[in-house]
């Protein structure tokens, strides 16, 4: 298995969307930001840009647009998930038609694979598509928790390069470092237990965080990678209210606030996403402003 350049601060891409439509021009703006932020690499259509509700066609769209917009300045990581394993692989598929880096897929939602549904859901991936593949583990929102012991079975697989962890739980990646080898990509996918995360030997996190704040959630990640835990603490303590604020309500409804009260999106998001609950925007606000943001 070769190691690929997937570390530091990857933001998990909102989509934006005017007269009901993905916002093309605000969606190559929003990338070019986080570009000249420093962020490390990018995620188009993972959960927080709401890929959910986009049509295949608008998903596959938005893939190629980051790709487009990124020229290889960055690498891209395609959320190319589904509860369905055949739409899985269409969707890794076209992320490496179109030049993407890796794909990111989601354990399948709902209908709660047992571990070995689980393992030959990637193990299919795998055979039928010669890409990177990061496995998204966050039970919380899928139903559905892959074990170390599978994440192991799989870490054999050439194309099954790494974790994106959602669960918060820092016991989990020692574990996967010995169990799954040196050259296993731990990232998490929580923002505000990505301080303990790095010291346990992680390589990074797909932000929802960066969305906001790209300049300094990438120089928290770069003061961890470089072993600058006091340095890492204080970027911690003025960015762990964003984190929160931006839960506040349904992700990314507070996040796409966030960046239209800077001017930069519209607030729109897609049912069942409402807009974001005008009793948690103060938070939100003094947030940004803890951050550095406003």
């Amino acid at each position: 298995m070769l190691q690929f350049p997937f570390k530091g601060v990857i933001p998990a891409l909102v989509t934006p969307f005017r007269d009901g439509a993905v916002d093309e021009a605000v969606f190559t703006a929003l990338v070019e930001r986080q570009i000249a932020g420093g962020v490390h690499g990018l995620v188009p259509v993972g959960t927080t840009g709401e890929t959910a509700t986009l049509s295949h066609d608008e998903h596959k769209r938005v893939v190629e647009l980051c790709v487009e917009v990124a020229r290889g300045r960055v690498p891209v990581i395609a959320g190319a998930g589904s509860n369905s394993t055949s739409e899985a692989i269409d969707l890794v598929r076209h992320a490496k038609t179109v030049g993407a880096d890796a794909a990111l897929v989601v354990t399948p939602y709902y209908n709660r694979p047992s571990q070995e549904g689980l393992y030959q859901h990637y193990k299919a991936i795998n055979d039928a598509v010669e890409m990177p593949v990061l496995v998204y583990n966050v039970p919380s929102r899928t139903g559905s928790d892959i074990s170390n012991e599978t994440l192991a079975r799989l870490s054999v697989l050439p194309n099954i390069i790494g974790i994106k962890d959602a669960t918060g739980d820092m016991t989990r990646i020692s574990f996967q470092r010995l169990m799954c080898g040196p050259e296993w990509v731990l990232l998490s996918g929580d923002d505000p237990t990505a301080l303990g995360y790095m010291a346990h030997g992680g390589h990074g996190c797909i932000s929802v965080s960066a969305n906001v704040a790209p300049d300094g959630c990438a120089a928290f990640f770069n003061a961890c990678m470089a072993g600058d835990w006091e340095s890492a603490r204080d970027w911690q303590d003025r960015l762990v209210s964003l984190h929160r604020a931006l839960f506040l309500d349904a992700s990314p409804a507070p996040t796409k606030f966030a960046l239209g009260h800077l001017g930069l999106c519209s607030p729109h998001t897609r049912l069942p996403i409402a807009p974001c609950a005008e009793a948690v925007k103060p938070q939100i606000l003094e947030a940004m402003h803890a951050a550095g943001v406003l």
